[in-house]
């Protein structure tokens, strides 16, 4: 497009897997292609370890091959016409002969492929295919592995066979691995290291579980669509106790101490559905609950999720919610502990 993208951003990837986080056209493909050499930036520099792949102002552009990068696409990519192992020594014809046939043997069995070595791409089943495209690119020993949103479109069984793949190329080859995502339990499943992206830069960066026990700002909250957001107002705090009082909407809640606000603050109440304790109403709500009413509930992999009037969303245990099914009136809990202000 006539305009461009401007991508703005500058980040280290350490060994293990740094995450890169953000909905569709935040840059994060562009990152890894950019990184890869097949797209030119107008300006910065990517190096890797000490190898200058790219410098704006010298005009040093590696190409893509000079640059010792795994790749592993979206669709793996395979050529079709040639067997697994053929793949394999395809990618590694720069090796010495005796070198590439030992090489391309200890990938085989390392990522389980030696039965399926003679077969093509679509004579096997989609496990294999992603795994040969893995062995693919280590086979060169890469100093960086990058990974397109690999588990999309992948079922339960495969994905779950996917992310134990990259664990073991984790554990066995220490090569630093770049991973686009738009899927949050995956950032969770394999990252040490998450950048959240918006519209080509950095929002907020670090371990998966800090950011999300404290996103940046309601930018960050929304992206991981992973919090109830309520509007709220502060109208206690004592650090002394390190307690605080919260309004939303007629209800008073006691929250913990928030250093840095004043009350009067008008601020964003921000909790997991997963804190959230759902009960049945029996009599009048004790501290810190508010009755509410089920709108519907959602079967999730790992349990039940609430919706409730209002836009409250509470996650459960199956088991719990098979107890409480019959329930006209509810309760739910805000534990103070659980409190987070935006």
């Amino acid at each position: 497009d006539s305009a461009g993208f401007s991508l703005d951003l500058e980040f280290q990837a350490a060994a293990g897997v740094t995450v890169l986080f953000g909905p569709s056209g935040c840059g994060k493909t562009l990152v890894l292609d950019a990184v890869a050499g097949f797209v030119r930036p107008d300006e910065g520099r990517i190096l890797l370890d000490d190898d200058l792949l790219f410098d704006g102002t010298t005009g040093v552009h590696l190409p893509p091959q000079a640059r010792n990068c795994g790749y592993v696409f979206q669709n793996y990519a395979l050529f079709p016409h040639m067997t697994l192992r053929e793949n394999l020594m395809f990618a590694a014809e720069r090796r010495p002969r005796l070198e590439r046939h030992r090489r391309v043997n200890e990938m085989l069995e390392t990522f389980r492929l030696t039965e399926a070595a003679g077969r093509r791409p679509h004579e096997v089943s989609g496990g294999q295919r992603q795994r040969c495209s893995i062995a693919r690119a280590l086979i060169v020993a890469p100093k960086l592995l990058l990974l397109d949103e690999p588990a999309q479109g992948l079922d339960a069984p495969l994905r779950a066979e996917f992310y134990e793949v990259l664990r073991q190329v984790r554990a066995d080859f220490k090569t630093p691995v770049l991973l686009v995502t738009h899927d949050l339990d995956e950032c969770f499943e394999l990252g040490e290291e998450m950048l959240i992206l918006r519209e080509g830069k950095i929002v907020q960066s670090g371990p998966p579980r800090n950011i999300l026990d404290q996103p940046a700002n309601i930018e960050v909250a929304r992206l991981l669509g992973a919090f109830n957001l309520i509007p709220c107002e502060i109208r206690a705090l004592d650090p002394g106790r390190n307690t605080s009082k919260v309004q939303m909407g007629e209800f008073e809640l006691d929250g913990p101490y928030f250093p840095g606000r004043f009350k009067g603050d008008r601020v964003t109440m921000c909790v997991r559905p997963e804190h959230l304790i759902v009960s049945a109403r029996l009599g009048r709500p004790g501290p810190n609950q508010i009755p509410a009413t089920l709108s519907r509930a959602i079967e999730k992999p790992h349990g039940m999720r609430l919706e409730f009037e209002g836009g409250i969303v509470a996650d459960i245990r199956r088991a719990e919610f098979e107890r409480l099914r019959e329930n006209k009136d509810w309760l739910i809990e805000f534990p103070a502990s659980a409190l987070r202000v935006l």
